[in-house]
């Protein structure tokens, strides 16, 4: 059983990581192999919606220069995941935005039933906004969403500062004791030949009606 945890931030040793690194220790101890993955401070692209990856369906961007690609191989092959991010003006940063995007529409349907959770770090204020924004992807991908005893977060400026939240290092210990109490739960009932469920085909609704568009 292996978690891979993501690293958003573009400091590879920041408080981002420190929160990562409390979980990794909490997975370790369960038994459960880590991963932490950071996504580097070069330049990331955003989805353009060219829907290249849908017509090949090889769950692949077509823009392969930057991490993007190797991340989805990644997290398809792990067992759960946790994605923690910095806080840029009240919301996870853009990086972390722009790579999401383009992992989840290009190999989101890799991810079902995997367990996930969402991590924001912040100095003050934004950081519950951060990981709301990181659990959505993994609501629309039928991922289930690990909790913990608060929400995922946990706070700290200059690096190093995580390390003085008693109470959000306590979170990401408890989001990890979940997350490998989940995986365990999972890998037994499959073992009982309790399956995911298949997937049903997915109707898209468009709200605007075409009948009432000017030609």
């Amino acid at each position: 059983m292996k978690v891979l945890l993501i690293n958003g931030s573009p400091r590879m040793k920041g408080n981002t990581n420190r929160a990562l690194e409390e979980a990794a220790s909490a997975l370790e101890a369960e038994g459960v192999q880590t991963e932490v993955f950071w996504i580097g401070n070069k330049e990331i692209r955003g989805c353009i919606a060219c829907g290249i990856c849908k017509r090949t369906d090889d769950h692949k961007c077509v823009f392969a220069e930057d991490c993007c690609n190797e991340l989805i191989g990644k997290i398809a092959e792990a067992d759960g995941v946790i994605i923690g991010g910095p806080v840029y003006y009240a919301g996870v940063a853009g990086s972390v935005r722009s790579l999401l995007d383009r992992v989840f529409y290009a190999g989101g349907s890799l991810f079902a039933h995997k367990p996930a959770a969402g991590v924001g770090i912040a100095r003050r204020a934004g950081a519950i906004e951060a990981a709301d924004q990181i659990n959505k992807y993994f609501q629309i991908s039928n991922m289930p969403v690990v909790s913990s005893a608060y929400w995922g977060i946990a706070y700290g400026q200059t690096p190093g500062q995580a390390q003085g939240d008693a109470e959000g290092l306590h979170t990401m210990r408890t989001l990890a004791r979940n997350m490998a109490w989940m995986i365990k739960c999972l890998d037994a009932g499959r073992a009982a030949g309790i399956n995911p469920p298949a997937a049903e085909p997915k109707p898209f609704t468009n709200f605007v009606r075409e009948d009432l568009l000017e030609g």
